[in-house]
């Protein structure tokens, strides 16, 4: 992976990112995650890991807030912030690293953060890289 950039994330990011984490519903696992994506138009969708009894199956933070995005219209993430607990680096999923590709360019900023602050960024494409994507139909 790449190195940690120098470009942190918008504070506001970060924030909703932690504060979306205390709202996970995770009876099982108890890990809790929370994301937070910004939307080309500016706006800040968030969303937190769901679990359910049937267990693997559930939602993913940044599953949910894509759905969240999605739904107020808007089609292109700007960038990225996950938050797990204190102390781990996290980042997402493989399932939500192809659904973040999804609507992002491949140099798009993840932040893995934890509620002290941000630990590493790196883009869509060093999560992702040679990914299938939306251009590649086009």
């Amino acid at each position: 992976m790449a190195e940690k950039s120098k470009d942190l994330p918008d504070t506001e990011l970060l924030a909703a990112a932690i504060a979306a984490r205390a709202n996970a519903y995770v009876p099982y696992s108890g890990y809790h995650v929370g994301a937070a994506l910004r939307g080309k138009n500016g706006k800040i969708y968030t969303g937190v890991n769901v679990e359910n009894a049937a267990y693997p199956e559930g939602t993913c933070a940044e599953a949910a807030a894509i759905a969240a995005m999605v739904l107020d219209g808007e089609r292109e993430i700007a960038e990225v912030a996950v938050a797990g607990p204190e102390g781990a680096i996290i980042t997402p999923c493989g399932g939500c690293r192809q659904k973040l590709r999804e609507f992002s360019r491949a140099t798009v900023a993840v932040h893995s953060c934890d509620p002290t602050g941000c630990k590493q960024t790196v883009t869509i494409g060093d999560l992702l890289p040679h990914a299938f994507s939306p251009e590649h139909l086009s």
